[in-house]
């Protein structure tokens, strides 16, 4: 067993948020799972590019409106026709099944998908449907290929505004006004639908301003203070409710100088939000309010029930088989079920722990480890796949090319100003080099005696879309947050040059297909690293307290046994108090 000397920082996490170019770094908004075990021998404390939103480039809101109030007007090309025509470009668009327990409703995605911002229109889109899953089936295309009548075929409709002035179709906005199912309206754009109904306001009670661009840090939502970053200069579309019998404030934004004005507005079946919630998000942002907000409009009649996940993180053949037991018996004194995330072979090709010895070794020869993840499985534990070495060939990946602290399935560098940098697919990435990868692990697997995991969660949580489709091939499952990419709504080749990440605060099923056991708290990290603060029990369970305003939702966090069990006791205690239950991960993934 080794030992490691200096700082044991984990160094990488679940990406959250969007990259605006080719180069990736992340920030405390991402923090997820990160390499846990480094030997450290400079004095840079960073993180890696584990946690998600990146700290210089993270999932962006649409520009700054061109104009603070728009012209109320239908704007041109929104007449186009109503029915596809002879010779027509062939229709964008794609379904996907709700997550394991949702209901039988369906919804109807619409999106902007013009100009040099379309990508965003078709990210924004992406990560609705993932949390629209929740609540069940649902179909996604751009709104300019709307057809009259569409709209009845569906029990409810979102239709996400990211471009100012996107030519919107009069039968959209006509079906949108005649419609009583539930109707959820995004950001832009709604100054053509009220332009196109002149009653809007006596029949809705309120209507539109003009954007406010005020430095916004704080979205308050039921009687809960959610954060907003105030990079997010993309402005919100104040409200003005003239009649308090037909519309009520949904959730409130908070200006710097403590005023406030409506972020979210709800009348009879239409609600609207001022802003795109996915843009700049971190655990405790008001994206946790929306997620909330979305009951109300797909599922309003679901019960009250919150439940707790824990994941004891980057297990593999050179774990410590005492904090592998010490972890098991704490969670089973408390009645936790628990996952174990595992990789089955051990390679450190540079010899960094091994005084320039390389090392490389599996599960069946370590039978020591293999002793204790059959304790752990006694105790409550399900083990699940953490990839194969956790590491990319004999290359630093970023670090250091060993097991637990590098990218397996996505390439990355740290740069001179200690961020880690996303760039992309290894050059081997196939769906053949992934399933190799899956083969040879289940054969470690099998070789220790061990049950073969049915659940995936790829290190750092980092992969390209061509592994997100074989892991759902393979597995259908896996517990983690995801990479996404333009292109997975549109058909069109992955843009892995603009990659976004998502957490979630329920089971989903993704945009790829698989069933998502959520992780939404991150993990205790008391050290800083890559420009990330320390994260403790007491920042986990804030962001916890705040996630109870989700109806039915998870507090979801992952844990590295070489930090002992007093921090674990700290959170999982913390948990249970706020009033949630602790499930197993099946619970969530049927």
């Amino acid at each position: 067993m080794r030992r490691y000397t200096g700082s044991r920082r984990a160094a990488i996490g679940s990406l959250i948020a969007l990259a605006l170019a080719a180069t990736v770094t992340t920030t405390p908004a991402q923090a997820a799972e990160r390499p846990t075990k480094r030997t450290v021998t400079k004095s840079a404390a960073g993180r890696g590019p584990a946690d998600g939103a990146a700290a210089t480039k993270r999932l962006p809101a649409p520009p700054r409106p061109s104009k603070l109030r728009p012209s109320q007007r239908v704007v041109a090309g929104s007449t186009a026709p109503a029915k596809a025509q002879p010779g027509a470009a062939a229709a964008i668009g794609k379904s996907g099944a709700g997550a394991p327990g949702a209901g039988t409703g369906t919804t109807l995605i619409v999106y902007d998908n013009t100009g040099p911002y379309a990508w965003l229109g078709e990210t924004y889109a992406i990560q609705t449907a993932n949390l629209v899953s929740h609540f069940g089936a649902w179909t996604a295309h751009p709104v300019g290929q709307y057809t009259a009548g569409e709209l009845s075929r569906y029990t409810s409709v979102v239709y996400v505004g990211s471009t100012y002035d996107e030519p919107v179709p009069v039968a959209f906005l006509d079906d949108v006004t005649a419609t009583q199912v539930p109707v959820l309206w995004l950001y832009d754009n709604i100054w053509q639908l009220t332009a196109r109904d002149p009653n809007f306001v006596a029949k809705r009670g309120f209507t539109w301003t003009q954007f406010d661009t005020s430095t916004v840090s704080e979205v308050d939502y039921k009687g809960t203070a959610f954060t907003r970053d105030t990079l997010n200069q993309g402005g919100i579309m104040d409200h003005v409710i003239y009649d308090a019998a037909k519309a009520s404030t949904v959730a409130t934004a908070v200006r710097a100088d403590g005023t406030t004005f409506p972020w979210a507005v709800r009348s009879g079946n239409f609600t609207y939000v001022g802003e795109i919630p996915f843009s700049y998000v971190s655990h405790d942002d008001r994206y946790v309010a929306f997620s909330d907000l979305l009951f109300d409009v797909l599922a309003p009649n679901t019960a009250t029930r919150h439940r707790a996940l824990v994941r004891i993180e980057d297990v593999g053949p050179d774990a410590d088989p005492a904090e592998l037991r010490a972890v098991a018996d704490y969670l089973y004194s408390r009645k936790v079920p628990f996952s174990v995330a595992v990789y089955s072979r051990y390679r450190d090709p540079k010899g960094v722990n091994n005084n320039g010895r390389p090392e490389d070794y599996t599960l069946a020869q370590r039978p020591k480890v293999v002793s204790a993840l059959r304790y752990m499985q006694s105790r409550g534990g399900t083990l699940l796949m953490h990839g194969y070495t956790h590491q990319y060939g004999n290359t630093a990946n970023p670090y250091d090319g060993v097991s637990a602290n590098d990218f397996e399935f996505y390439r990355a560098h740290v740069d001179a100003a200690d961020n880690v940098v996303y760039d992309g697919p290894v050059a081997e990435d196939s769906t053949t080099w992934v399933n190799n990868r899956i083969s040879a692990a289940r054969t470690d697997f099998r070789l220790a005696g061990l049950s073969v995991p049915t659940v995936f969660e790829p290190p750092h949580y980092a992969a390209s879309a061509t592994d997100y489709q074989a892991f759902n091939s393979q597995f259908g499952k896996r517990y983690d947050r995801g990479l996404y990419f333009p292109g997975a709504l549109t058909g069109a080749k992955a843009d892995h040059t603009r990659m976004s990440g998502q957490f979630f605060p329920y089971a989903v099923r993704d945009v790829y297909g698989s069933a998502i056991a959520p992780e939404n708290l991150g993990n205790v990290e008391p050290v800083a690293f890559n420009h990330h603060p320390p994260r403790l029990p007491a920042d986990i369970l804030a962001s916890a307290k705040r996630n109870l305003v989700v109806r039915d939702g998870s507090a979801s966090f992952f844990y590295h046994p070489y930090l002992g069990t007093d921090y674990l006791k700290a959170t999982v205690e913390g948990v249970q108090g706020l009033g949630y239950t602790f499930v197993p991960a099946s619970a969530l993934l049927g």
